[in-house]
């Protein structure tokens, strides 16, 4: 007989409840094997590296997901992909920020999101080496550790904190330096840490007041988004026609504090047609 999809607030916590098990148990993995030796790979560009922890915390996801719901549909960066049967699909990133872990830096996390009908319902983001743990549920708020997490005020774009990163691929990064040069100087300041889905969770409790970034893919994105949203902040990704045409351009995404939100998404929009130009 054919299942029936979660629909109610309860069964979205009930999907977050397993998002934060596992996700906290893969950032453990992560954090384990920190300063161990490294096999590295690299994907897009020689620059665009994959780990086998990567790949080994991808595993471990995915196992305990499908032991708890065998139904269930997969989007991994690390491959995992599989349609199911009960309507949730779940979007995994292991390792966001590969190149921060590889040098043993801060700002990594693991990225878990259940979505249902290509929209995310429960999402944790975990930064293992701050013990923090971001998670949010349909309806159910936004939350650090168990405690509420609120989104900036800021309203005006010059006192406004902001997060970016670059692409891997040399011609976008040509491109992005020249956005880059239409925003700085509106801005109060700009932040790289090089993980779009702890720079998302920074924009839902405060640490950052608006983000932008071409090339986040959705497992970068669901889970974090969905925490911006449930705090009142606008995440979104901006494709042309709003954006000028050209590959580099698509998939651009934005989040922001909900009072700077519209000023800076027409910043964006700016820039972005600037550095086409």
């Amino acid at each position: 007989m054919s299942l029936r999809p979660p629909s109610t607030s309860s069964e979205f916590e009930a999907l977050h409840d397993l998002a934060v098990a596992v996700a906290e148990e893969a950032g453990a993995l992560l954090l384990a094997h920190l300063h161990g030796e490294r096999t590295i790979d690299s994907k897009t560009s020689p620059t665009d590296a994959v780990t086998e922890m990567d790949r080994a915390a991808e595993a471990l996801i995915v196992q305990r997901l499908l032991a708890a719901r065998p139904d269930d549909g997969l989007l991994g960066e690390e491959g995992a992909s599989r349609t199911g049967a009960s309507g949730v699909r779940w979007v995994i990133d292991p390792l966001d920020g590969t190149v921060n872990y590889l040098y043993r830096r801060a700002a990594f996390g693991v990225s878990v999101a259940a979505e249902l009908d290509g929209r995310p319902v429960a999402g944790v983001v975990v930064d293992p080496q701050r013990g923090e743990t971001f998670h949010a549920w349909r309806g159910g708020g936004a939350w650090l550790n168990g405690m509420r997490i609120r989104t900036s005020d800021v309203a005006a774009l010059d006192l406004a904190l902001v997060g970016t990163g670059f692409d891997y691929m040399a011609e976008h990064r040509r491109r992005q330096a020249a956005m880059l040069a239409e925003v700085v100087h509106v801005v109060r300041d700009i932040r790289r840490a090089g993980s779009a889905a702890l720079d998302m969770c920074a924009v839902a409790c405060g640490r950052l007041d608006a983000y932008y970034e071409r090339g986040p893919h959705w497992w970068d994105a669901a889970a974090g988004s969905l925490i911006v949203h449930e705090e009142g902040g606008v995440a979104e990704a901006l494709h042309p026609p709003v954006l000028p045409e050209g590959a580099w351009a698509i998939d651009t995404w934005i989040a922001a504090a909900p009072a700077v939100a519209d000023d800076f998404r027409a910043l964006i929009v700016q820039a972005a047609q600037a550095a086409e130009a």
